[in-house]
């Protein structure tokens, strides 16, 4: 395999490291074969006589600490090649330094991918992580892990446990689907106390996502879900959208499904709250279960942040 090396230890990482990308591939991500899958990457990076390093993570965080790595060894760029999860843990790494994250999509719904117009096809998101543009984009930060995407508390967060990773190898997107329909049976408001900035609320609530991204994708639908009002660059306009879900009754579920898939959101109301802020803490009486860009981050109360212009990500074109 010429142009790379392949690693299987953060320890191996290559000393001189200027002009390579190095590669995280998470082994877990994705229903293709892991050494197929090694082939693949190796190909089509030396295709491109673009040198790389190429390390699968071993547990969680992993990505994190090899990330971190990178910066210090002066990596060109890091490419993630897994889902969401992975790409929060390497932008933890990443975040305030000058190595972009490229992102070669390889999970169940890629959703930070499709929101900076990555390309899903490997060949295609492997051209974007050699010659793609640097852009800046805000992260969210939720005690010293970063989020790309969105974090929440509550109903959203019960999916993503119930969404095991079994689930999703055996039924792709249908997991959360199957989750979602699990969850809503037994889905309970609890009370909130949230403080925001200069405001406080305390409200009976199914969910309360802080977003970083605007836009949930859905596989197999002609749709897409505006987390907020506004979608368009929020990820880099130094700020965190909040959302309040409070439905009295089930039909109040579906009326905002429906606004979410047709961007109509109706601000002012009591059942969909919507605003923004820098800083956030989230409490819930009882202690309810917290996911940060899909992967679960125990239970509340968390503290969250904005971090502007946090990490450059390479996209096909300047955002």
């Amino acid at each position: 395999m010429t142009g790379g090396l392949t690693n299987v230890a953060a320890g191996a990482l290559t000393s001189s490291a200027t002009g390579r990308t190095l590669i995280i591939l998470n082994p877990f991500a994705g229903k293709e074969d892991i050494s197929r899958m090694r082939r693949r990457l190796g190909g089509a990076f030396a295709a491109r006589n673009a040198p790389f390093d190429l390390v699968t993570t071993e547990c969680a965080g992993h990505a994190t600490d090899l990330a971190r790595q990178a910066v210090t060894l002066g990596y060109r760029a890091v490419a993630v090649c897994g889902g969401d999860g992975t790409l929060a843990e390497a932008a933890t790494g990443l975040a305030g330094s000058d190595i972009p994250l490229a992102i070669i999509p390889r999970g169940t719904a890629n959703q930070v991918a499709q929101n900076l117009g990555v390309p899903l096809g490997l060949e295609a998101a492997i051209d974007v992580a050699v010659n793609g543009t640097p852009a800046l984009i805000d992260l969210g930060v939720i005690d010293d892990r970063a989020f790309a995407l969105v974090a929440g508390a509550g109903f959203d967060a019960a999916v993503m446990q119930s969404a095991t990773r079994e689930l999703k190898e055996r039924f792709g997107f249908g997991a959360y689907v199957y989750a979602a329909m699990k969850e809503a049976l037994s889905a309970t408001p609890r009370r909130f106390h949230i403080t925001a900035d200069d405001r406080e609320i305390d409200v009976e609530a199914v969910s309360v996502m802080v977003a970083n991204v605007g836009e949930l994708f859905p596989r197999w639908l002609p749709l897409r879900f505006s987390l907020v009002p506004k979608p368009v660059n929020a990820w880099r306009d130094g700020l965190l959208d909040v959302v309040i879900v409070a439905p009295r009754k089930m039909p109040d579920v579906a009326l905002m499904l429906w606004h979410a898939a047709t961007a109509t959101h109706v601000n002012g109301s009591d059942r969909f709250i919507h605003f923004q802020t820098r800083e956030i803490t989230i409490d819930a009486s009882p202690a309810i279960a917290v996911q940060v860009d899909g992967d679960p981050y125990g239970t509340t109360p968390v503290r969250m942040s904005v971090m502007r212009d946090a990490m450059r990500v390479l996209v096909p074109a300047a955002l």
